[in-house]
């Protein structure tokens, strides 16, 4: 009888023991688990304009530009703003000597003032440009940074800027959040006048 209890002791040890090791890696894993949602909370935080754009190859040629005409600390501010930002095919359509002229520094007004007249202070979604050219009666006027206006209007489902020379954009891209504003991609830069 002394054997068969000590064996069923032994046996209900090795139990408890195997549980506890079980459970002890299970809250190992839990943990594991945790620091990593906690590190990818940390690194998808949402950024700045300025951050989202840098952080989106189509940008490049806008962060450039940004980083030429010394706006990023202004695109980084408190905002909110609405930008919208023309992607590097945007840019391709530009002729390059105009793009290159624009980013000297003897052009640094000229290039602020085009680049400011793609942003619109406040925060408009897609939903909210949408509403604008409903209310308006087909063709909203979006007051930009720089002074100047933008008309949007629908075409389709697609929203499209009409700047102050007659140039039409495309809206490709709506709704990246950044922590001071949104940005909406477009497919052709558009010009003050």
């Amino acid at each position: 009888m002394r054997i068969y209890s000590k064996i069923v002791l032994a046996s209900a040890a090795t139990i408890a023991l195997a549980a506890c090791a079980e459970t002890a890696t299970d809250a190992t894993e839990d943990t594991d688990v945790v620091a990593e949602d906690v590190t990818e909370a940390e690194t998808s935080e949402p950024a700045t304009i300025v951050g989202v754009a840098q952080g989106n190859e189509d940008f490049a040629t806008l962060v450039t530009a940004v980083t030429a005409a010394d706006l990023g600390e202004t695109l980084s501010g408190e905002g909110p703003f609405t930008v919208f930002a023309p992607t590097n095919d945007a840019f391709d359509k530009v002729d390059p000597e105009t793009l290159s002229d624009l980013l000297t520094p003897e052009k640094k007004d000229d290039l602020t003032a085009l680049l400011t007249y793609h942003v619109v202070a406040g925060k408009m979604t897609a939903a909210d440009v949408v509403k604008a050219i409903t209310d308006a009666g087909g063709t909203a006027t979006l007051t930009t940074v720089q002074g100047a206006e933008l008309k949007a209007s629908l075409d389709g489902e697609n929203v499209v800027l009409e700047d102050a020379a007659g140039g039409k954009s495309t809206v490709t891209m709506t709704d990246v959040e950044a922590t001071n504003g949104v940005i909406h991609a477009i497919d052709t830069v558009v010009m003050p006048g």
